[in-house]
């Protein structure tokens, strides 16, 4: 299964796609999409989605994950970044994708192994669980993390389904 993992951000919109079969999982690629911080909003979100679009179709993800996002102080700064969330599970689920939402803690557990990690952490084991992947950035580093952990919930999610139909 090809695995798309996004960490939204409107201007800097991390993604990163690992192959998963079984317990082994690969990187494919990862990057980041960028906006213009002069634009308008909405040009900003066409630029996002034109990219993310077009990753979409260079690899062809069977599924996708996008982080959840935390109310900020600023309320401003929040529905920009959910205007960039958007983008980020509108682009998967118009590909025809079901898509995975996981909160930010969540995401650290299940790749670190603690709920509050830090994103030194989080990025050393991506790398751990990658060799040898060369990451385009933090938030691209994230949006591995958010593969990773989609990765682990859909394995959990068979696993359970495969003992739930054998009774």
């Amino acid at each position: 299964m090809r695995v798309i993992g996004i960490d939204p951000g409107l201007r800097n919109l991390g993604w990163g796609i690992i192959d998963v079969d079984g317990p082994r999982m690969r990187h494919v690629a990862n990057g980041i999409c960028h906006s213009d911080p002069t634009g308008t909003l909405a040009a900003r979100l066409l630029e996002l989605h034109v990219q993310l679009t077009r990753v979409m179709q260079d690899f062809a993800p069977q599924s996708a994950a996008v982080e959840q996002t935390f109310v900020n102080k600023d309320a401003v700064a929040t529905l920009k970044l959910g205007s960039a969330r958007g983008i980020a599970l509108l682009v998967p689920a118009q590909a025809g994708l079901v898509v995975g939402e996981y909160a930010p803690n969540a995401v650290k557990k299940a790749v670190v192994g603690v709920g509050k990690a830090a994103k030194e952490q989080v990025d050393h084991m991506v790398r751990m669980q990658l060799p040898g992947v060369q990451i385009a950035g933090p938030d691209a580093a994230d949006a591995l993390a958010i593969a990773i952990c989609h990765a682990f919930h859909s394995q959990s999610a068979r696993s359970m389904a495969i003992v739930g139909g054998a009774r």
